[in-house]
């Protein structure tokens, strides 16, 4: 097989393996019909738990973790980890569930799917993330606020060597994802914005 012939075949199993709605898939098998149609209408993690219960929250969240761990890491055996098209793998990781071909091109946030794609790439990187989602969502309650802090110091680590495209790819997924909590936001200014446990408004 060709160097270019690789890399496209890199490149598009990268964005179709982001974009399975594992969300709804694992709603849908815990007999709660389609989460885009309940709660927030989100396909994450979050809503999941909201509308199926912890259980299929969880499953949900580990599998868009896994998916974008498993783009990242066949991109780097396939490319290198310094490749700018295992950046770019990364990115369509993340676009894809953004986007997902699968379903009209209407995804989720894709918080999760970029935090497994970057423990994978940058472990370093994914694991300040982690931590710090872990630590705001233990203090606040918010996932979305939690997310948000997360990627929002995110760049904090660019301090140390990264591949790279790494500040660009990073760039990319932190403005995206601040634009697809733009309602948050607003509901997180407003006091309006529910925690975790509590109905999310649509």
């Amino acid at each position: 097989m060709n160097e270019s012939l690789i890399i496209a075949v890199t490149l598009a199993g990268a964005y179709l393996l982001g974009a399975v709605p594992f969300g709804l898939l694992v709603a849908r098998l815990r007999g709660a019909g389609d989460i885009r149609r309940q709660g927030s209408g989100n396909i994450g993690a979050t809503n999941v738990l909201r509308v199926a219960g912890r259980a299929a929250g969880a499953a949900a969240l580990l599998l868009d973790i896994g998916k974008g761990a498993l783009a990242a890491a066949g991109a780097m055996l396939l490319l290198g980890r310094d490749s700018p098209y295992t950046a770019l793998a990364v990115l369509l990781a993340f676009l894809g569930h953004l986007y997902p071909v699968y379903l009209r091109f209407q995804g989720g946030k894709g918080v999760a799917v970029a935090l497994g794609a970057l423990l994978a790439w940058i472990p370093l990187l994914g694991l300040q993330i982690a931590v710090t989602w872990l630590v705001a969502l233990r203090l606040f309650k918010i996932s979305s606020l939690a997310a948000l802090i997360a990627f929002g110091c995110a760049p904090l680590a660019l301090l140390w060597p990264t591949p790279p495209m790494a500040p660009v790819t990073l760039g990319a997924i932190i403005t995206l994802i601040f634009w697809r909590h733009r309602s948050n936001i607003s509901r997180l200014l407003a006091g309006t914005e529910p925690t975790i446990g509590r109905k999310e408004p649509s």
